[in-house]
């Protein structure tokens, strides 16, 4: 959407896209999320302005978790990826859309995203994960073929089932349940974890026990499986419908997020994630 004439750029179906962030604004769900102030450009505006973002979003996602790490200058192979993942959990990379389209070229996200990062509270293991690993998203005829380091191994893609839904205000004075905005599949990620980890080590960077990756928003091929509000209204062109009466093209103070996960098929037990729920609070 804002680069209609050419949305994917040419490295995305080579490598897994992605980019440093920092640790100290990761939050856990319940936590409120003030609504971010930023530098954004109005459109046919001459000056940018200084003021709250207009356009707040919420991304689905789940990230996981490294357990042991690589040394600095050394590389984790596809063979050894899952053996270095010690788990999983729900991710809201909550986002100021109007920050992130001003500020995003030449370097990409800075603060559009720095302000706050939520995660559901416990980590689900790979290890609990073992009976919904399936073989990765099939190459299609149009793709470039892998270079070798990322080639799949083993099946390291997951058979989970993510949604999101939204509370406002209104909706919590008049008991209404949360309203759901989407249901999609992690199956449907272009990469897998094992390749998004293996791409973060290949120049030799090291990991720590500890460190989070995130996948990026979750987003399938039908319209209701769309991970944020960007993509649901088609950057606010087709507003969503609350219980309440009410309309949302991005998220209004009040709003509250909750974001869920669960693996679910024949002959497994179904595992759940937990909830990563947030609220979002007025400008500062």
């Amino acid at each position: 959407m804002f680069r209609p004439d050419n949305p994917l750029l040419p490295n995305y179906r080579h490598l897994p896209v992605g980019y440093h962030g920092r640790a100290s604004s990761i939050v856990p769900s319940g936590t409120v999320v003030r609504r971010p102030m930023g530098q954004t450009m109005a459109d046919g505006a001459e000056a940018p302005t200084f003021g709250p973002s207009r356009l707040l979003d919420y991304e689905l996602e789940l990230g996981f978790f490294v357990g042991p790490g690589n040394p600095i200058g050394t590389r984790v192979t596809m063979a050894e990826a899952a053996s270095r993942i010690f788990g999983m959990c729900i991710v809201n990379d909550w986002s100021a859309r109007d920050v992130q389209k001003w500020e995003y070229q030449p370097l990409g996200p800075f603060n559009a995203k720095n302000f706050a990062t939520t995660v559901s509270p416990w980590i689900v293991t790979l290890d609990a994960l073992a009976p919904f690993r399936i073989p990765g998203p099939p190459r299609g005829h149009d793709d470039p073929p892998l270079l070798d380091y990322l080639r799949p191994v083993d099946d390291m893609g997951l058979d989970l089932t993510v949604e999101a839904a939204l509370c406002s205000p209104a909706m919590r004075e008049r008991g209404l349940a949360p309203h759901r905005l989407s249901r999609g599949s992690f199956a449907d990620m272009y990469w897998t974890i094992a390749q998004m980890l293996v791409h973060h080590t290949s120049t030799g960077c090291n990991l720590r026990p500890g460190d989070m990756m995130a996948s990026g928003t979750i987003s399938g091929p039908s319209e209701g499986a769309r991970g944020c509000m960007l993509e649901l209204t088609w950057r606010g062109t087709k507003p969503v419908d609350l219980p309440d009466g009410t309309q949302r093209k991005f998220l209004a103070d009040g709003d509250e997020v909750i974001i869920t996960a669960y693996a679910k098929r024949a002959g497994a037990k179904r595992i759940g994630f937990g909830e990563c729920r947030g609220i979002i609070g007025p400008a500062a």
